[in-house]
C-alpha cells in the first residue's frame, strides 16, 4: 500500500473526517495517514483502541512513536494519559492494551537505525522553550537524533511562523488555524518538506499542536523488506 507516500510535496489530511480503518486486532482501528507497505509498514497513523482492547507482545524492529490524544494508553511499563510522548526504540517491544480505550498518533519505522534511545514525556513533562509570536507556551519533548519534538498553545486570533530548513510534520490536537488557503481544524495532519515555512494564522479558540521538525524520511532509516518498493529493503 502507497499513502501519501511523496515526501517531495505538501501534504494535508484532515484525520477527523476518514473513515476508521479495522486492523487485524479487534477493538483497534485506524485513520492512516502516511504508509509505504501493508501491515508491515513505514507508516504515520491515528490509532483508536476499544475498552479492554490489546495486543499480545511484540517487536518494533524499525522503532515506535506515539503521542496520547486522548484516554489512557497502558503496556507493561505502565499508564500513560493524554499529552503523554512516547520514543519506543528500534529493537523494543511491549504489549499494548487500554482498559478504558484510547486514541495515539503513531509512527513507525521512522527512527535513525541507531536511536536506540527510550523516550517518555508525561503530560506536562518536557523542557521549556522561549515562545515566539502568537505562541502562549512551547515544551520540546525530544531534541536529539536531528529531531526537534515539540508540544505548543498558541494565542487565539494570533498569527505563528514556523521556520522549516529541515522539514515539517504536524499534528493540531485542540483549535485551529488557516495555512495557506487551508482550514486545519482538530487531528488535521499537515507535512512540509524543507524549505516551506509554516505561517499560520489561529482562530478564536486557539490551537493546540505537536510538531517535529526533522528530515521527512532520514538517510540511515531503518530499513525493512517491501515488496511494493523494490528497491527499499
Amino acid at each position: 500500500m502507497l499513502l501519501n507516500e511523496d515526501l517531495s510535496s505538501r501534504t494535508l489530511v484532515h484525520a477527523a473526517e476518514l473513515d476508521w480503518v479495522p486492523s487485524p486486532i479487534k477493538g483497534v482501528d485506524r485513520r492512516m495517514l502516511f504508509r509505504i507497505g501493508a501491515e508491515k509498514a513505514r507508516a504515520t497513523s491515528i490509532v483508536r483502541y476499544a475498552p479492554q482492547s490489546r495486543f499480545s507482545h511484540h517487536e518494533h524492529p524499525g522503532g515506535e512513536e506515539f503521542l496520547v490524544l486522548d484516554g489512557v494508553f497502558q503496556d507493561e511499563s505502565g499508564d500513560f494519559p493524554a499529552d503523554t510522548y512516547v520514543r519506543n526504540p528500534p529493537g523494543s517491544g511491549h504489549a499494548p492494551q487500554s482498559e478504558g480505550g484510547c486514541t495515539i498518533l503513531v509512527k513507525l519505522w521512522q527512527f535513525k537505525a541507531a536511536d536506540r534511545e527510550r523516550i517518555v514525556r508525561l503530560p506536562g513533562e518536557g523542557r521549556p522553550s522561549q515562545a515566539r509570536a502568537g505562541v502562549a507556551s512551547s515544551r520540546i519533548l525530544f531534541d536529539g537524533s536531528d529531531e526537534r519534538v515539540m508540544l505548543e498553545d498558541w494565542h487565539p486570533d494570533a498569527e505563528v511562523e514556523i521556520a522549516n530548513p529541515k522539514g515539517l510534520e504536524l499534528l493540531v490536537i485542540e483549535g485551529g488555524f488557516t495555512e495557506t488557503g487551508d482550514t486545519l481544524g482538530r487531528w488535521s495532519w499537515l507535512r512540509l518538506p524543507a524549505g516551506q515555512p509554516l505561517l499560520a494564522k489561529t482562530g478564536g479558540q486557539g490551537a493546540r499542536v505537536w510538531y517535529k521538525s526533522a528530515p521527512l524520511l532520514h538517510e540511515d532509516v531503518c530499513l525493512f523488506d517491501n515488496p511494493e518498493r523494490p528497491g527499499e529493503k
